[in-house]
């Protein structure tokens, strides 16, 4: 793995040195990047608290419509025998027999399908009527493999029919009635419309006024002044950074006009920075389409772009795997780690760990923990050695580096110096796999549009470490992260994991 650059030990952070070239509002405390999980931020406390308000009180909605169908279709299939009375009582016990079943199978399809989403992505009536088709066909083959028999199969279509109704009612229902509470609480859709003239009045008039039942309140326009617009210009697009300091905004749309690619990009990173949500109206580059969602229901197609962050569900499922991973290889490679403590601090004067202070999640600093691999002095001699860098790009790389000692060149070739990251991991500044961290010196030297690897944990290991690691250029390498960014789950960490072994092992580019 890739070698720190400017080993220092100082208690001095130059981050705000560094951070003097970035746009306004890198780094701010708005960012909705930050370290700490959304779900554990006070700002958007109540945001999260509607949301499972929402969630649980569709569920009972779907619950509820699903019970009160079957028992109706039920009710239906007696009537049209009609050879006996029907016994009200014995139907509610057949429902009350298969419901925990027919519950938990609907509840999933429907979240399988987004009926669960966030207000303006759930989908409406022919949604819920597929979805229950699929529970449907999914509980014919539960009863016929579980030797369950029927009297008419005609209950089935039946059921469906009748849920569906029921539930599309009923969810139709419940958003006429939030929509309404929404309104009477005066709940706006702050938002900033960038583009030309022509397109930004187009964008307005075919937005209309609002969207999945929250109104728009439009700030203002940004881009060329037009007359006759009864939107104010607050300035070009060289202005958004401080536009988006002075008005409270929830979102951006941009109008797809002449837009280089380059500039699309800065904009939606400045907005996520910010904390703002980004909306594009096609046609987009291909480079922004890759995370976008369509948000359906307007008269022109909106697709918002989601900055590639883990949260939620995500967040919690890799935070619960690094944890119990990073538990079980701490404890189960004990004997090996006070090994390696005792070869540090028997062959060379100086401490066992080495503190070196890297950017983190949404550029912050923090020590990152490693065996000590370098003369105590190193951080003196590195001007000195500058000019021998063998990397390009924001590395520094010696692969004869004459600061490392013995042993930590033996740890360095086998990657055992990196171990103690695992307690950063277990502080939640690092996680197993994802993009390394960069030392103050490499991070200074970076592009603009090398940091949107700063958008999740760094982590111990990843694609660079699998791909060549040292032997590929700093470009390259970054374009790993953006892959990993955007294509982010548990089983590619799982397959970093394992990949990093015997990348290791064969020392590929590990100096």
């Amino acid at each position: 793995m890739e070698r720190p650059s400017a080993p220092t030990e100082t208690d001095a952070d130059p981050l705000p040195a560094v951070r003097a070239g970035l746009p306004a509002g890198a780094g701010s405390t708005g960012d909705i990047r930050q370290a700490r999980p959304y779900l554990l931020s006070r700002s958007p406390a109540k945001a999260a608290l509607r949301r499972i308000v929402s969630v649980v009180s569709l569920l009972a909605i779907d619950v509820g419509g699903l019970a009160l169908g079957v028992y109706l279709a039920l009710a239906a299939r007696e009537l049209w025998v009609g050879n006996t009375p029907i016994l009200w009582g014995i139907l509610w016990q057949i429902v009350g027999d298969w419901l925990p079943f027919l519950a938990m199978t609907t509840v999933l399809v429907f979240w399988r399908a987004g009926l669960y989403s966030a207000r303006e992505f759930r989908s409406g009536f022919a949604r819920v009527a597929s979805s229950l088709v699929i529970v449907a066909v999914l509980t014919l083959a539960f009863a016929k493999g579980t030797g369950h028999g029927f009297s008419t199969y005609l209950l089935f279509p039946t059921a469906v029919a009748i849920a569906a109704i029921l539930i599309g009612t009923l969810r139709a229902s419940y958003e006429l009635l939030t929509g309404a509470v929404l309104e009477a609480a005066g709940v706006r859709r702050r938002a900033l419309l960038l583009g030309t003239g022509g397109e930004v009045e187009h964008l307005r008039r075919v937005l209309g006024d609002a969207r999945s039942g929250i109104r728009y309140e439009f700030i203002g326009v940004v881009g060329p002044a037009a007359e006759g617009r009864d939107l104010p210009t607050l300035g070009g697009v060289a202005d958004l950074a401080s536009i988006l300091a002075e008005h409270p905004v929830a979102e951006v749309i941009v109008a797809d006009s002449d837009f280089t690619e380059r500039q699309l990009l800065d904009i939606v990173d400045l907005a996520h920075r910010r904390g703002v949500h980004v909306s594009v109206a096609p046609t987009t580059t291909e480079i922004l389409a890759r995370r976008a969602q369509y948000v359906p229901g307007q008269g022109v197609p909106l697709f918002e772009l989601r900055p590639p962050v883990l949260a939620g569900a995500d967040w919690a499922l890799k935070r619960v795997f690094d944890v119990a991973l990073s538990v079980l290889l701490l404890v189960a490679g004990l004997p090996l780690w006070l090994l390696i403590a005792a070869a540090v601090k028997l062959t060379s004067p100086g401490p066992i760990f080495y503190v070196d202070r890297r950017i983190g999640l949404n550029e912050r600093t923090f020590g990152m923990v490693k065996f000590r691999t370098m003369r105590a002095d190193a951080a003196l001699l590195q001007g000195s050695l500058e000019h021998h860098n063998e990397a390009g790009g924001a590395l520094f790389k010696i692969r004869a580096d004459p600061r490392v000692t013995p042993v930590g060149a033996i740890l360095r070739r086998f990657s055992l110096d990196e171990i103690p990251n695992l307690l950063n991991v277990l502080r939640g500044e690092m996680s197993l796999v994802g993009p390394r961290p960069l030392p103050l010196r490499d991070f200074a030297l970076l592009e603009p549009w090398h940091r949107k690897r700063y958008l999740v944990l760094p982590g111990m290991t990843g694609l660079w470490q699998i791909s060549g690691r040292s032997d590929l250029g700093f470009d390259d390498l970054v374009r790993l992260d953006f892959y990993y960014l955007d294509n982010w789950s548990i089983w590619l960490d799982v397959q970093i994991l394992v990949k990093t072994v015997p990348a290791v092992l064969g020392r590929r580019g590990a100096y």
